[in-house]
């Protein structure tokens, strides 16, 4: 199904240019947010630090509904819930999926409740529409069409264009309330030729002499402590079909940067498992050097801390970046895909590539970001703080605010899934920072398999929800307390 513009939304969008509240335009310029806002929206204090508050939920959760809390609290404590993962996964990959009647009345379970949670719809309009509450209360979005891997040509064209549809509609959404586009280079490259790529970029790390012809000029894609152990031995040549497939899929990706550059709209290429990523580095990097020759790049890669050569990569590729004049932006993210490396690296009998400990971990995240944000303040750069992690988002407010870099400029920004670190999200809002929730949308049956993934491999993380359940829970018994007793409830709470 295409990620089309309806007539009716249209409309809607005209409505949105004219009534909704602006946060900042494309260029970064105020649009007067504070005096536009709705009165939920706390004006920022000079602190972020003393405004990053997540003991006040009655402050925190002002743009939330109580029936709004009451679902999310709901749908967190499902999913953090193994058992019920564990049953949940077995059943969307058995064989009584292939029912009719079964799987309709389940596919309805699972978008009334896991699905409406942490996706924005099923078509362009419904995301759309999400959209527009979520910047209605100060949340900026990133709409992400739910596209899998490709295996052909064929399928990565298909994909380009539900990728470009969406930076359409993206287009006619005011440029406040978009912050980013996306793409999985999955989706427009073939695995099995990234796989390949990949092979030979290891290949090229180990023997600095071997000659690639394909290669085109790029930032550094490895390090010392990258993992090279998925090539053990030379690999063959691109053949000359490899090689038309490789343009292809270079040629793709240009045409979506050169949208994006258009729309004035950055394009986050999203980050995969090891064994494709120096492909996906190359391609991004690649198109980087082309489109990013601004202040503002309109290319974001991404990095993943948990792996252990991410601060390495990551310093490699921006002092890279500033040798050639270009403004590279990085999307920073722990990741997603423990188990399949952790698998992987033991049946190769090497040690895992990811951090032995999630300390470890958050430890790396830290340090990719601070060094980010110091080069932002130098004016090289810029950085989207992906995270849930609530210590990891006061520490780069801090960092950030020691640096005396403005909030609301567009070179840092923080982001959280849909569904995800709400506490987070707003209470970053609240101290004046741009905040973007990522909004991944389609039909049901084709963003299952993104679902099932965010089950397997975010365990943890849907584990680790407790501080906004927490949170939820607290401002649910206060607003009971309030209802229950008037104004006494709230002498009550401060009491308590």
């Amino acid at each position: 199904m295409a990620a089309r513009s309806s007539p009716k939304l249209l409309k809607n969008l005209r409505f949105l240019h004219t009534q909704s509240p602006s946060i900042s335009n494309s260029t970064g310029s105020s649009l007067n947010l504070l005096e536009k806002l709705p009165p939920s929206i706390p004006k920022a204090s000079t602190s972020s630090v003393e405004n990053l508050n997540f003991d006040d939920g009655e402050r925190l959760f002002s743009s939330m509904s109580t029936s709004q809390l009451l679902k999310s609290t709901f749908n967190l404590h499902l999913v953090s819930f193994d058992p019920v993962v564990d049953v949940g996964i077995r059943v969307m990959r058995s064989s009584l999926m292939e029912k009719k009647v079964f799987r309709g009345v389940l596919l309805e379970l699972i978008k009334r409740t896991v699905y409406d949670h942490f996706c924005a719809g099923e078509n362009v309009e419904e995301a759309s529409e999400t959209l527009q509450r979520l910047w209605g209360v100060g949340l900026r979005g990133i709409l992400d069409y739910g596209l899998e891997d490709a295996s052909d040509n064929h399928g990565c064209d298909r994909n380009l264009e539900e990728f470009l549809n969406t930076i359409n509609t993206a287009s006619l959404l005011p440029p406040s309330s978009v912050s980013f586009s996306c793409v999985k280079i999955t989706a427009i490259c073939p695995i099995s030729l990234l796989e390949r790529v990949s092979d030979l970029l290891r290949w090229k790390q180990k023997n600095p002499s071997l000659d690639l012809p394909w290669k085109l000029d790029s930032l550094p894609l490895l390090c010392d402590s990258s993992p090279l152990y998925h090539t053990t031995s030379e690999p063959c040549p691109l053949t000359n079909q490899e090689e038309q497939d490789l343009e292809l899929a270079l040629q793709r990706l240009m045409r979506l940067c050169e949208k994006c550059q258009e729309t004035n709209l950055p394009l986050l290429v999203d980050a995969e498992y090891t064994s494709v990523q120096p492909a996906i580095d190359y391609l991004t990097y690649t198109a980087a050097i082309r489109f990013n020759d601004d202040e503002n790049p309109i290319v974001f890669g991404t990095i993943q801390a948990y792996l252990r050569d991410a601060k390495e990569r990551l310093v490699l590729a921006i002092e890279g970046a500033e040798k050639r004049g270009i403004s590279m932006g990085f999307k920073l993210v722990r990741g997603a895909y423990m188990t399949r490396e952790t698998e992987l690296a033991s049946s190769l009998g090497v040690a895992s590539p990811i951090h032995g400990c999630i300390q470890d971990t958050h430890e790396c995240y830290n340090e990719c970001a601070s060094f980010m944000l110091e080069k932002i303040a130098q004016g090289h750069g810029s950085v989207v703080l992906a995270t849930h992690n609530l210590e990891s988002g006061k520490v780069a407010a801090a960092k950030a605010e020691e640096l005396m870099i403005g909030k609301g400029k567009l070179k840092l920004q923080f982001s959280q899934l849909k569904g995800m670190a709400d506490g987070l999200s707003l209470g970053l809002r609240n101290a004046g920072f741009n905040v973007s929730k990522y909004l991944p949308f389609g039909p049901v049956e084709k963003v299952m398999p993104y679902l099932l993934r965010r089950a397997e491999e975010n365990r943890g993380l849907l584990s680790a929800s407790t501080l906004d359940r927490q949170l939820m829970r607290g401002e649910l018994k206060r607003r009971l307390k309030v209802a229950i007793m008037g104004g006494e409830g709230d002498k009550i709470m401060a009491q308590g």
